[in-house]
């Protein structure tokens, strides 16, 4: 699928960023840097979605590169490896990924839009409307608090919309009772045990009593991310069939990483760093039968329908974790969307026309 846009020719004459913020849903301010790139008439973007504010702003005033001229697709690509995209070094390390995919899928766009074509004709394929579940916490209030785990969030949501379907992210805080509860909607699609995460405070305690409680509570939920250990192993493995993995997921050889032969995962497409490798990805999977569903990262702009364009193509019935923007609001509304979500009649480049 790669040698499809590969050799789309590439004019740039400029570039442009600016730094976006906005509360969330999980109580915390999101930040992102909205990359344009800019020539012959047109604009490709994208967004950069590390996820520390301090590695955005030196970035958005500081950065200054010569990207101009005339390119493919993929000799962009290979400029960018020797282009320091780090006017000082990121806080975490999967964040160099997370920029240099912000520089590439705005070529991407901006290769497609010079073409004048959008990115499913290009490969030749269909978009079919994306099935989407919404990722939220329950131990956060709107005001980015924690409170004591309970279905309030849910429940406020279900009354909305009786047909939404939810990813959630588990933690020994959370008790039979809730379990039950959660269960009881039949709404619950993903458990993000995220217990792969190098950050000790995203990363909960990998608790034997609450795995089993998870997967024996949600027999019909996919659950990512569960950290092996001698307590959890035997009842993760008891479980394959519904385990997906997400962070660890970076490309063709992270997935031969695994511990094992994996039925489900999660494509982030900024934790592959460039269109190759994930283009080279998900058609590895579909050939090899792995079901595939999307991630978003609090996406604020053109990310987001970056995200539900690779969806429509590739994995539009998958419990994709990429709802509107507008259900990463601090409080439920009426005012949003509800899944699935129906494709452009008239796409544009990638991700332009939702």
């Amino acid at each position: 699928m790669y040698e499809r846009v590969a050799d789309l020719p590439l004019t740039i004459d400029r570039f442009d960023l600016e730094l976006q913020e906005r509360r969330t849903s999980s109580g915390f301010v999101r930040a992102t840097t909205t990359v344009t790139l800019s020539g012959a008439g047109h604009a490709g973007r994208s967004e950069d979605v590390t996820y520390d504010r301090e590695d955005h702003v030196p970035f958005v005033g500081d950065f200054d590169a010569d990207l101009a001229g005339e390119y493919t697709l993929d000799s962009f690509s290979t400029l960018l490896d020797d282009v320091d995209l780090w006017p000082e070094p990121p806080v975490r390390s999967p964040s160099r990924h997370y920029r240099r995919w912000a520089f590439e899928a705005a070529a991407l766009d901006l290769a497609l839009r010079q073409a004048e074509t959008d990115l499913a004709s290009a490969l030749d394929r269909p978009m079919d409307d994306v099935r989407f579940v919404v990722s939220t916490r329950l131990d956060v209030n709107a005001e980015g608090e924690e409170i004591p785990p309970s279905s309030e969030r849910i429940d406020a949501w279900l009354a909305v919309d009786p047909t939404i379907e939810f990813k959630l992210d588990p933690t020994p805080a959370w008790d039979a009772a809730l379990i039950e509860r959660l269960a009881a909607t039949d709404a619950v699609r993903i458990l993000d045990l995220k217990g792969l995460y190098e950050d000790e405070e995203v990363r909960p305690p990998a608790d034997p009593e609450t795995y089993r409680r998870i997967f024996e509570g949600f027999p019909d939920a996919v659950v990512e991310d569960p950290r092996l250990t001698d307590g959890t192993e035997p009842i993760v493995d008891a479980h394959r069939e519904r385990v997906s993995w997400d962070y660890p997921i970076t490309g063709l050889e992270s997935i031969d990483e695994l511990p094992f032969e994996p039925t489900w995962l999660n494509v982030k497409p900024s934790r592959f760093g460039t269109v190759e490798s994930l283009l080279e990805t998900i058609e590895y999977c579909l050939e090899a039968g792995i079901s595939l569903y999307g991630g978003g990262q609090f996406e604020l702009g053109t990310g987001r329908h970056q995200i539900h364009t690779l969806a429509a193509i590739f994995y539009p019935d998958g419990p994709n974790d990429v709802a509107p923007g507008a259900y990463n609001q601090p409080e439920p509304s009426a005012d949003v969307p509800s899944s699935p979500l129906t494709p452009p009649k008239d796409p544009v480049g990638f991700g332009g026309g939702w």
